[in-house]
């Protein structure tokens, strides 16, 4: 264990009084890690700091598993002083300041897009047991439920479930259906523009004769605002008065943001997180249920996955619909392989994979990351990192990109700034 946890936060963490803290001796101990991923200078990561020590505290005290959980901060400040003033006020170790590198790896590997985030991982495995920990703190004051794993989507929605003509149907009836959880709120004005759309696309699936139901998850600030906004939708949802069961859903699935929704299998596996892209790429839903597919065309409506980790972009030089096909198949065996890789290891993939031709889109994120014009231009590109890795070569062949990606995965490459 304790060399997983080395290869994961290094040999050596520190703590708020300078001292060092040896990562193998946290591994003889430890079953359960929790990741702080915050900034001193973010007022709501200062506020929850606030209630992670105390429920630190609280554990570290009177819980009989005092022992087997310990909490490290990840910083993204960017001046020394401040991350020391706040490593001041924890109780827990923290990742040396000058490890950006390492820091960078954790966000791409925990896919963190928001701060402040706790992520709950397995200490043995590094895989993640709780993406959302912060409902934990909150739901969860005295640690009873430890280690907060993750529980079937069946027990969790167990109850009834509302249609917006007010009748009420029990959540067993989901079984044998396809479902989308839907993380929506009106105030929200990208999520009236994906329901919208969702309204459409599940009407479509549902004449085509699938099994399909959608349960809609509020984050509205009143029930008014709930009942409003659940007028417009066709399919079923959490009453708003049960907010235990709502927060649970965001805890199960880690919700970060929204509009976000979940597709779920007939047997409640997540078959992709990404259903808000596959709805808007997808209006006819002749991909239904939008199985991850290992390349995608780069769009405006998937470009936001260029932030949510590492992605290797091909550019080549196509204009009309069909042009990047060569380019999808050159590359999808290598796609594939690394997705089948990391789904036998139940683990997200660490890399995805796109191309991109001729369009505005791809005119604007070349600018951004200020790539040269070739076409064909091998990329991968690290967002959060604001990082780069270019393979200009005159022919792009599966042996090329192959060695690139495993190059890249390996920490072979040496990055450019974006």
């Amino acid at each position: 264990m304790s060399e997983f946890l080395e290869g994961l936060l290094g040999e050596r963490l520190v703590n708020s009084e300078k001292a060092e803290v040896d990562v193998s001796s946290l591994g003889s101990r430890v079953s359960l890690l929790g990741l702080f991923f915050g900034c001193s200078l973010n007022a709501p990561c200062q506020q929850f700091n606030g209630s992670l020590c105390e429920f630190y505290s609280r554990f570290k005290k009177s819980s009989e598993h005092r022992e087997q959980l310990e909490v490290v901060f990840i910083s993204s400040d960017q001046e020394q002083k401040h991350w020391q003033d706040f490593l001041q006020q924890m109780p827990w170790p923290a990742l040396p300041f000058k490890e950006r590198h390492k820091k960078m790896k954790l966000w791409n590997k925990y896919k963190i897009t928001s701060i402040p985030s706790l992520v709950f991982v397995d200490a043995a495995s590094g895989k993640v047991v709780c993406r959302n920990g912060l409902l934990v703190v909150r739901d969860d004051p005295k640690g009873l439920e430890f280690p907060w794993g993750p529980k079937p989507f069946a027990e969790v929605v167990t109850g009834p479930l509302l249609r917006n003509n007010r009748q009420t149907t029990d959540s067993s009836s989901l079984e044998g259906h396809y479902v989308g959880v839907y993380f929506s709120a009106h105030w929200c004005p990208p999520c009236r523009s994906l329901t919208r759309v969702l309204v459409e696309s599940y009407r479509t699936v549902k004449e085509s004769g699938q099994k399909f139901e959608i349960v809609f998850v509020s984050a509205d600030r009143s029930e008014d605002s709930f009942k409003q906004y659940f007028s417009e939708m066709p399919w079923l949802a959490v009453p708003y008065s049960d907010e235990a069961r709502r927060s649970r859903l965001n805890r199960l699935y880690g919700i970060q943001g929204i509009p976000t929704l979940i597709l779920l299998d007939t047997e409640g596996h997540v078959i992709t997180r990404q259903g808000r892209v596959e709805v808007l790429n997808d209006p006819e839903c002749h991909h239904f249920p939008w199985h991850p597919r290992p390349v995608m065309e780069l769009s405006e409506s998937n470009a936001v996955q260029l932030h949510e980790g590492p992605c290797l972009v091909l550019f080549v030089d196509a204009e009309e619909e069909g042009e990047l096909e060569p380019a999808k198949e050159l590359i999808r065996p290598i796609a594939e392989k690394l997705l089948a890789k990391y789904k036998a290891k139940e683990e997200e993939t660490p890399l995805l994979f796109f191309v991109a031709g001729e369009d505005d889109m791809s005119d604007s994120l070349r600018d951004y990351t200020n790539l040269p014009e070739a076409a064909p231009l091998l990329t991968i590109l690290d967002m959060s990192a604001r990082a780069k890795y270019v393979r200009d070569v005159e022919e792009i062949t599966p042996a090329v990109v192959e060695q690139f990606v495993g190059d890249f995965l390996g920490e072979k490459l040496k990055p450019e700034p974006i």
